[in-house]
């Protein structure tokens, strides 16, 4: 596990939020590589982010 440029508390919380939010298992990430893992949470923010947007988007629509 390289931990390096994250601490072992954001390491965990991650864990837990994937776990709990996006229904990950602890095995599919205990065994992803620390890039790989990277990558996913990385386009996983993204999406989450256009997410967003997209429903700041409707909630204006609908004001209007």
């Amino acid at each position: 596990m390289a931990l390096s440029h994250e601490s072992v508390f954001n390491y965990y919380n991650t864990n837990f939020q994937l776990m709990q939010h996006h229904k990950y298992s602890l095995t599919e990430l205990d065994d992803m590589m620390p890039w790989e893992r990277e990558i996913y949470i990385k386009l996983l923010l993204q999406h989450l982010e256009e997410e967003k947007m997209k429903a700041k988007e409707r909630e204006s629509r609908m004001k209007r």
